[in-house]
């Protein structure tokens, strides 16, 4: 706002005033809209003697709020913008829906309201899970305090830049400057305007401005003129749509809220990435940061060599927990597992028959081994080293154990966590099957115990027609080792 002019105000509202009457806002008790029943139906280009033609009470489901901010995430997921700033941020919840976009990298909100103790350790923190499970990529997020009309280097660049029932809060002065600051100065790739469309009005109660603090509220041709003179002046196409349906009959009246989203009139240019201000653009931070935090990500040497290790330990002790459950036996040093070891849920057949073929784990008197030759194929690890043997081998051999020629992880056979699982019966304890001789219809085997506690064995046996035979359980007790 212009100074000499009233205090300055929100850019936009938070939350809907107990007086608003746009839908979600108290006024209408939950979005509804309505009418004297039996009313006819009238067709007519003049709002002011329309009447909504429908019998019952309308809701927008969900709120018309929601709705606009879903608008803007569906935009950026559809075009993978990386670089967005909110103009009039309220209470950020379109910068806190929007974080958890693997696309977004940076985000920033501008409003001329901000306060720095109102951000303190809120929403837009990363949280626990963020630590645990970290971003593909960087993101971090700032928070300032200035108006929309005022020109900050620091918005220049950006993909996106978003203005949600912001310009009716303008007074005429601030709205002939808005144009030239935020399309000629930022410049950014694409914009996002949001408004109230007027035609809607006559549906609510009283036919009024929605907001006490809107200084204009246009109708669809009004403000269609302005964004197309707007986008023709800063070479930009504009296209227009809405949210917020309008009740059955009432069609000629639009959208509750009329959106145009802009974009820059440039040939195709590569893959949307942060930029920096352009050179010509002299440094000016007018605003205030008032809040700013980043997020852990893979893109950092300690995050990735975590979630690294942690996947494969995890893909490790799923390998181990199948050789345990199974029958095993004896190949020189080694004891291989006779059946599969791969994993049956969160793998696709494709991935458990690639997995298959790969070198299969093996133990060595107390201790287990995962070739990394199986290890790369598990699509989480895969993924992390983009396929990269080398890679994975350099970074595990920082955090874990690997045999003497590095082909392979080596971890306890039986560990604390297995002893608990056979404490508790979760699994059995280990019996190591020892083929001892086989003829054509017929394999003998040893049975080894290399654990206390109990089990349960069961016979299967097949003739030669291929039918299958299987004994009654027998649970037995293992109380001391060889």
């Amino acid at each position: 706002m212009a100074s000499g002019h009233a205090p300055q105000r929100p850019l936009r509202d938070a939350k809907p005033t107990p007086r608003s009457l746009e839908p979600g806002g108290t006024g209408l008790s939950g979005c509804r809209l309505g009418r004297t029943a039996g009313a006819p139906a009238a067709q007519c280009n003049s709002m002011d003697n329309c009447e909504v033609p429908s019998k019952k009470v309308i809701e927008f489901k969900p709120p018309v709020y929601e709705q606009r901010y879903c608008f803007v995430k569906n935009l950026v997921n559809r075009h993978g913008l990386r670089k967005i700033a909110d103009l009039g941020f309220g209470d950020a919840t379109l910068l806190w829906m929007l974080k958890y976009h693997r696309c977004v990298q940076y985000l920033v909100g501008v409003d001329i309201a901000a306060r720095p103790f109102e951000w303190g350790g809120g929403r837009l923190s990363p949280g626990v899970g963020g630590y645990i499970v970290p971003r593909e990529l960087d993101l971090t997020i700032t928070l300032y305090r200035g108006s929309a009309v005022q020109k900050d280097s620091r918005l220049c660049g950006f993909d996106l830049i978003t203005c949600i029932e912001l310009i009716e809060h303008l007074d005429s002065e601030d709205l002939a400057k808005f144009p030239e600051v935020v399309f000629g100065y930022f410049s950014p790739g694409m914009v996002v305007i949001s408004t109230p469309n007027s035609e809607f009005n006559p549906l609510f109660p009283a036919s009024t401005f929605r907001d006490p603090d809107h200084r204009f509220e246009w109708n669809r041709t009004q403000f269609q003129t302005w964004a197309l003179d707007v986008a023709k002046l800063y070479n930009y196409s504009v296209e227009f749509t809405g949210v917020g349906d309008p009740p059955a009959g009432a069609e000629h009246v639009g959208y509750c809220t009329q959106i145009g989203v802009f974009q820059k009139n440039i040939a195709k240019a590569t893959e949307s990435s942060i930029s920096e201000p352009e050179e010509h653009v002299p440094e000016e931070h007018i605003y205030e940061v008032v809040y700013t935090t980043s997020y852990p990500s893979l893109q950092q040497s300690k995050y990735f060599r975590l979630t690294l290790s942690s996947e494969s330990v995890k893909a490790i002790g799923l390998m181990k927990s199948r050789f345990l459950r199974g029958l095993r036996k004896r190949e020189g040093d080694r004891v291989v597992p006779l059946g599969s070891c791969t994993p049956q849920f969160g793998l696709t057949e494709a991935q458990r028959a690639e997995i298959e073929q790969s070198p299969k784990p093996y133990s060595v008197g107390e201790k287990f081994y995962v070739p990394l030759e199986r290890l790369i194929i598990y699509p989480k690890v895969n993924h992390l080293v983009a396929g990269s043997m080398e890679k994975l081998r350099t970074i595990l051999a920082e955090g874990l154990l690997l045999n003497g020629d590095q082909s392979a992880v080596q971890v306890e056979l039986v560990d604390y966590q297995t002893q608990r699982l056979f404490d508790e019966h979760l699994i059995s304890p280990v019996l190591e099957s020892l083929m001892e001789e086989q003829d054509e219809y017929s394999e003998n085997y040893i049975l080894r115990a290399v654990s206390i506690g109990q089990t349960t064995l069961v016979a299967i046996a097949r003739d030669k027609m291929g039918r299958k035979f299987t004994s009654a359980p027998r649970q037995i007790e293992i109380t001391r080792l060889e």
